[in-house]
């Protein structure tokens, strides 16, 4: 279980309706700016994820740069803006505000606009200024209203909400050790490595800078095997651990703006409790940890379409994009396979789709099962 499972700092500082479009989209990614390398007293890999446990922050606001490079084969290039595709390649820059639990606020920014959640108190605001439009909601009462909002993607936007995931994953199958300590937005860091020990991971580490004196993650990033590089990584580029204003939490919809409200849905007696971790009940996992694999079934969503039929709007037009990928079969069946640096997706003929941070073979072993 995450050691950061029971505290609430950060963890929704994720763009909201899947905000993070892309500014770069194909560029190469590399390491953020390198600066020396501090002295400081030593730590052991226990001794750093008790201080995460056990951090309190009032208060912090920055800039957050997100990075991508993940291997994406040229045929996705189809899709052409598609938020599914451009979430996964290039750089994207945010501002986050945090004063507690209630009050919360991050602002997309790229080269064709801005995509804001504001949350203050019960009150819950997102704003697109390409559209100018925003969305008013009032939370409830129940556990479920009082998390954070949902980005719509599960891509982390900030490296605490990246640790919180990765630090769930540590049980047995993962080695955790102490790295080399960095300087990461002009504060000196620790950095907490960790690395799977199954072969069938994609992963070959994840890396993890913690402030020295606030022990809040600064940095992520994800190696995948073979590389030097990361292929995944979000950082802190400037941080201020004051409480920000008040004012930066009161939303004023701009002149012209359209307003939508929305109706707060209270949960229900909550999710089943065979839920895939994507919610979806449709959607198994199988396995655990570092190697686990998502299956679902989506039989007609593959194939069956008129060939005269074309997408709808800016949808891409999935018939180019499964006849662009490799045609694979084994004793498990036959499909297609889309592979990058950190992922595996197979698209069965049967009409299944598996999808996991592993090899291909392990996606082939879930569906020989």
């Amino acid at each position: 279980m995450s050691v950061l499972r029971s505290r609430p700092v950060l963890r929704w500082l994720v763009p909201a309706t899947a905000a993070v479009a892309v500014i770069g989209g194909g560029a190469a990614i590399g390491t953020f700016a390198a600066e020396a390398e501090p002295s400081l007293p030593p730590r052991t890999a226990a001794q750093l994820l008790v201080d995460l446990q056990t951090s309190r922050l009032e208060g912090l606001s920055g800039t957050v740069v997100q990075r991508a490079d993940l291997g994406l084969p040229p045929l996705l290039g189809l899709a052409g803006g598609n938020d599914a595709t451009t979430l996964l390649t290039g750089t994207h820059t945010l501002r986050v505000w945090y004063s507690g639990p209630e009050r919360q606020r991050v602002a997309l920014l790229d080269t064709l606009g801005e995509r804001d959640v504001v949350r203050n108190g019960r009150d819950l605001w997102t704003w697109q200024s390409r559209s100018n439009t925003a969305s008013h909601r009032t939370l409830g009462d129940d556990a479920a209203e009082k998390r954070a909002p949902e980005a719509g993607t599960n891509l982390p936007a900030t490296p605490q909400e990246a640790a919180d995931l990765a630090l769930g994953a540590i049980n047995p199958s993962t080695e955790v050790s102490v790295g080399r300590s960095a300087t990461v937005a002009g504060r000196d860091a620790y950095e907490l490595v960790l690395q799977p020990r199954d072969r069938d991971s994609l992963v070959h580490q994840l890396r993890i800078a913690i402030d020295a004196r606030q022990h809040v993650p600064l940095r992520f990033e994800v190696l995948a095997k073979g590389s030097d590089q990361p292929a995944f990584e979000v950082a802190f580029t400037q941080v201020d651990y004051r409480r920000p204003d008040a004012d930066q939490f009161t939303f004023n919809p701009p002149p012209g703006v359209t307003v939508k409200e929305e109706s707060a849905e209270r949960s229900a007696a909550g999710k089943p409790e065979h839920a895939a971790p994507t919610g979806d009940p449709k959607v198994r996992a199988v396995g655990s940890g570092w190697t686990t694999v998502l299956v679902a079934r989506v039989d007609g969503a593959l194939g069956g379409k008129p060939a005269d039929a074309k997408p709808a709007g800016d949808a891409p037009d999935v018939s180019k994009l499964l006849g662009g990928l490799p045609a694979v079969s084994g004793d498990w069946g036959s499909g297609r396979l889309l592979t990058g640096k950190l992922f595996s997706v197979l698209l069965t003929d049967d009409g299944r789709v598996l999808a996991g941070a592993v090899t291909p073979e392990r996606l082939y072993q879930v569906a020989r099962g």
